[in-house]
């Protein structure tokens, strides 16, 4: 009877433990992929599975792990893990050297973020799929660059970076893997580039300034210019305004003239009703004697042409005369 209890706690124990060493607690966003006698049979989800310990085998996973020092070299570390992880992965690249169109040699660091969508395809179609991917974004991204010159490189960021990403995520889709995206952290020429490139942006910069100098002389030159063409043409103006305003003056002064005599002329016709002077003889009469005034008032010698009518003019003196004394 005591070697049968000691037989069944034998058993017992053999069947806790190997339940116990087949008992696979999964933790979240990882699996693992089990082989029965070498060959594929499950992946193990999260949360608590059950294996044959001695038919069933956990199949390791090699994964590369990148890791920045202080003085920002970047380290990558290999290490065999029994799960998977789906998580979205960040792989920080070793800087490298490609070259562009134009035979430019630039140090590039790239960084990756990519997940594993198809631990089956991760685990079996590709043997070590870290180094895989970056080997892959390695030649990807010199075959990009090698299609830019250095300018459009150090201004294409973003269209690089969607470029690599979409040839990546097509190249890693049999591989079970999904890039989510790409970035270029750093692009370096050398120095004897970046010396170029600073010479050629403070000659870029002068080049502006002088331009800038010279808009500006022109748009001062241009206002001085308007600003003296406004000047004439108010002048203009002003003494177009003033001539109008003296001919209206003076035409006006000239038409009170005109009235004024013709009121005196219909004044002098009205006294010389009866009399044998006429109005037309008494202003040419006018006229005669303030030319005689105008003559005596010269200095030198004079000749006096009187004119053929000069005894109508005097008759027309004596008959103004006899006017004036019967006034």
């Amino acid at each position: 009877m005591t070697s049968i209890i000691i037989v069944l706690s034998v058993v017992a124990v053999l069947i806790l433990a190997i339940i116990i060493k087949g008992l696979k607690i999964v933790q979240q966003s990882t699996v693992m992929i089990v082989e029965r006698l070498g060959k594929y049979h499950k992946t193990l989800s999260t949360g608590v599975n059950i294996i044959i310990p001695v038919l069933d085998k956990i199949r390791l996973f090699t994964r590369r792990i990148s890791q920045t020092d202080s003085k920002g070299h970047s380290n990558v570390r290999v290490e065999r893990s029994n799960y998977i992880d789906l998580r979205e992965t960040v792989y920080d690249f070793p800087k490298q050297m490609v070259i562009t169109k134009d035979n430019v040699s630039i140090e590039i660091n790239a960084i990756l973020y990519y997940q594993i969508t198809d631990p089956f395809k991760a685990m079996y179609e590709i043997e070590d799929l870290s180094l895989a991917i970056e080997k892959l974004t390695q030649t990807t991204l010199r075959n990009v660059i090698g299609e830019l010159e250095l300018d459009q490189t150090l201004t294409s960021r973003d269209t690089i970076n969607g470029k690599l990403r979409d040839i990546l995520d097509d190249a890693t889709d049999k591989w079970g893997v999904k890039v989510n995206r790409v970035e270029l952290q750093d692009i370096m020429p050398s120095k004897e580039i970046r010396e170029a490139m600073e010479k050629q942006m403070r000659a870029e910069r002068e080049r502006r300034e002088t331009i800038l100098l010279a808009e500006g002389a022109k748009k001062a030159k241009v206002l001085e210019a308007e600003g003296e063409r406004d000047k004439l043409i108010a002048e203009a103006e002003g003494a177009k305004q003033s001539q109008i305003l003296r001919a209206t003056g003076e035409a006006e002064a000239k038409l009170a003239i005109a009235n004024a005599e013709a009121k005196a002329i219909t004044a002098v016709a009205d006294s010389l009703k009866g009399s044998d002077m006429s109005a037309a003889q008494y202003q040419v009469a006018l006229k005669y004697i303030e030319a005689l005034k105008d003559i005596a008032a010269q200095n030198g010698e004079k000749v006096v042409f009187m004119p053929f009518e000069s005894s109508a003019l005097m008759g027309s003196v004596s008959s103004l005369k006899e006017l004036w004394g019967k006034k």
